[in-house]
């Protein structure tokens, strides 16, 4: 359990995107809602990520979506970020989120640390449980903010916002953890993004080449998230937020690696009916009331 300094407590998170801007889902989910198969009440919900200005990305709104692509044991996307911008967020979806039941988390990503503190000012105005500073996407030719920059934006950002933070790292910053120790204080959870294509498979093309590759997440990316994770808990007290669940096993998994809360995320995409069975299935093994 993770509990926020402002008094918000959580165990179960979906993770960034896998429920849409609102957190209610996206729309190819409704029917599995009507069959109680999907229950977005039951996570804390991390909203896809917003930047400061609209965002085409790769995300074709088709059934093919053809910035995703599955495989064994995980998926490959190479979404792009592609949103509205924080503008058309604030307008037409942050004024209603004070009449749904779901707990929401913002997040927000760019390379610019004063787009960040913009945006940082501006969600502050919404009913958010925590706020989520994405630095790191394998799926944007960004990349991910500097390293030695980090620091500085969490501290900005600290300064400007009202609201926890969470911070979300790359496995590709393995050899970079120095600088961990140095966000105590500053954000209150990190959680763990996608892996880049190129550090499981250096030697083979991804069948997503055309859009940069994508980010490898699922089961097959558990060797190394969760050994990204193992190293952040040797650096720091900060609650890690365990990601790459795909069996229901994961999660107590997860939990002897020493995570303080589960994150739910591209198993949304291949069996999204998993994380509400699987939720529900942790809660009454625990005795803990739905």
């Amino acid at each position: 359990m993770i509990k926020f300094s402002n008094g918000y407590e959580f165990e179960h998170m979906a993770a960034s995107g896998a429920l849409g801007f609102d957190g209610k889902g996206w729309f190819w989910e409704k029917p599995l809602e009507k069959l109680k198969l999907l229950e977005p009440s039951l996570f804390t919900v991390v909203i896809k990520t917003l930047t400061r200005f609209p965002r085409k990305g790769n995300l074709k709104w088709s059934l093919s979506f053809k910035s995703v692509c599955l495989v064994p044991g995980g998926v490959i996307n190479a979404v792009g970020l592609t949103n509205l911008g924080i503008e058309w967020w604030c307008q037409e979806i942050g004024p209603k989120i004070e009449q749904s039941k779901i707990s929401l988390v913002g997040s927000i990503f760019s390379m610019n640390i004063e787009d960040l503190v913009q945006m940082a000012i501006m969600l502050n105005e919404f009913d958010l449980k925590a706020l989520e500073i994405n630095v790191s996407c394998p799926n944007s030719k960004d990349g991910m903010l500097e390293t030695e920059k980090i620091v500085g934006a969490c501290q900005r950002i600290r300064e400007k916002s009202r609201l926890p933070l969470i911070l979300k790292l790359s496995v590709s910053m393995v050899n970079n953890l120095e600088i961990i120790p140095s966000l105590e204080g500053l954000v209150e959870a990190i959680s763990i993004n996608s892996v880049p294509w190129g550090m499981i498979f250096p030697r083979k093309q991804s069948p997503l080449v055309h859009l940069g590759g994508g980010g490898v997440s699922g089961k097959i990316a558990q060797p190394y998230t969760w050994d990204f994770l193992k190293r952040l808990k040797e650096k720091t007290s900060i609650p890690i937020i365990g990601p790459s669940v795909w069996n229901f096993e994961d999660i107590e998994k997860l939990r002897k690696l020493g995570v303080e809360a589960i994150s739910f995320g591209s198993v949304f995409l291949r069996y999204p009916w998993r994380p509400t069975l699987f939720v529900r299935k942790d809660k009454r093994l625990r005795n803990i009331k739905i």
